[in-house]
């Protein structure tokens, strides 16, 4: 029997603990392979290729990846859209992206010069990126509205639990640069398997489908941002809160070592990641609850722009320890009100659910493109502009920015 519905419809049926259970899993291994090399593996990888212009380098590693991201995000998305296999549009690009992903940081265990990092990171990024195609576009195909805000926040939570895993696993529990790349690559794919083999993924009759193929491949960047002004300001509020992240993280160990001068900036780091994880876990699941029950998502990405700039803010003028770790609770706060409700917000400004994933992959863009532009943005800033005070202060601006977009989006309260 061929479903058409929930997946081009409006769902209307609320998923069970089961399904989300799949999904947060399955995200919970993207992450892990996401921050794992970002947080740890790629910054000390790059020191011991190059200690005296690091900061450089690893902006420049870090950058390449994020523009492959922003290419393959949205491609992946309308490949994902147009699928037609017996195993649905979601899942054969779920199982590949992370068959690619796992590829890549294998190939990334074994480098020693940064050519060869960058491009491991590269077909990493790109395995990734595929994967997180499929999962995104499954929960506007198959949550409805007023339980979205739920699921985003456990998917939100995976991710906080990928920086605290990923950071643990390759910083305290396996140690060394290969066995650290291939443990992250397993886990990626590991956590995969559950939701590829028992995930429900109607498929959609051909005629349905939007139509991919290398011609149309470049069509997919033009999107008519003024046609649908709601998902342009969810698209600029997500880039300029992670243009925010993405200028405050890519330093942070390079921030403990040489500026507070931490004794083991490694297990530093750690301790940080956990004491951010511990009050996200306080946000994450009852921001989006409380959204799914008020039916008002934009007070809450706001309040959460204004709580991760507070915590930049401090970090500027607080440069000590005990500092950081109060900067890390209070980002904490914010952050995990911002990934529930966020997210809940966008699949609400879809413009059409024949596209879901290329979509999301142009919102993706947002989260990716911040990662090719911080570093060109944050070296400067350290080198030349007054260093870390100065870039959290900068940190602090594109984040107030980011919450002022969100005040613009008409179709969601």
């Amino acid at each position: 029997m061929t479903i058409v519905e929930p997946a081009l419809g409006a769902p209307g049926v609320r998923v069970r603990r089961g399904w989300i259970s799949l999904l947060s899993i399955a995200n919970l291994g993207l992450y892990i392979g996401y921050f794992g090399p970002l947080q740890e593996l790629l910054p000390n990888q790059v020191q011991d290729i190059d200690p005296a212009h690091k900061t450089t380098a690893l902006g420049i590693v870090t950058a390449v990846g994020a523009l492959v991201a922003v290419l393959v995000g949205p491609l992946a998305g309308a490949a994902s859209d147009a699928t037609s296999s017996r195993f649905g549009r979601r899942r054969p690009w779920i199982a590949g992206g992370a068959l690619l992903g796992c590829a890549g940081l294998a190939l990334l265990s074994g480098q020693h010069g940064l050519v060869g990092v960058t491009l491991g990171w590269c077909v990493a990024q790109a395995g990734l990126n595929a994967m997180q195609a499929g999962l995104s576009a499954a929960v506007p195909d198959q949550v409805p509205v007023g339980q979205r805000g739920l699921v985003s926040g456990w998917v939100g939570l995976t991710q906080s639990l990928g920086v605290v895993v990923g950071v643990a696993l390759v910083a305290e529990i396996i140690t060394g640069q290969v066995s650290g790349y291939l443990a992250v690559g397993v886990l990626v794919l590991l956590t995969a398997i559950p939701m590829t083999l028992r995930h429900s993924d109607p498929r959609i009759p051909k005629d349905r489908l939007p139509r991919f193929d290398a011609s149309s491949a470049f069509a997919v960047f033009r999107f008519p941002f003024r046609q649908y002004p709601d998902f342009a300001w969810a698209w600029g509020t997500r880039f300029l809160v992670q243009l925010g992240n993405a200028l405050g993280t890519l330093y942070l160990l390079y921030f403990l070592r040489d500026k507070i001068k931490y004794s083991d900036p490694n297990n530093g780091l750690l301790i940080l990641v956990l004491a951010y994880t511990a009050t996200t876990l306080l946000t994450v699941v009852v921001g989006g609850v409380l959204s799914d029950r008020s039916g008002r998502r934009k007070p809450a990405v706001i309040f959460s722009g204004y709580a991760m700039a507070a915590s930049a803010l401090l970090l500027a003028v607080w440069e000590t320890w005990t500092g950081a770790i109060v900067c890390a609770a209070l980002l904490g706060l914010g952050y995990g009100v911002y990934l529930a409700v966020d997210q809940a917000l966008i699949t609400q400004v879809l413009p059409r659910a024949e596209d879901r994933a290329r979509d999301l992959g142009i919102i993706n863009i947002a989260s990716s493109a911040p990662q090719v532009l911080g570093p060109a943005l944050a070296a400067p800033i350290v080198t030349y502009l007054g260093g870390y005070p100065s870039l959290y202060v900068s940190v602090a601006v594109v984040t107030i920015l980011g919450s002022v977009f969100v005040t613009r989006i008409r179709g969601v309260e």
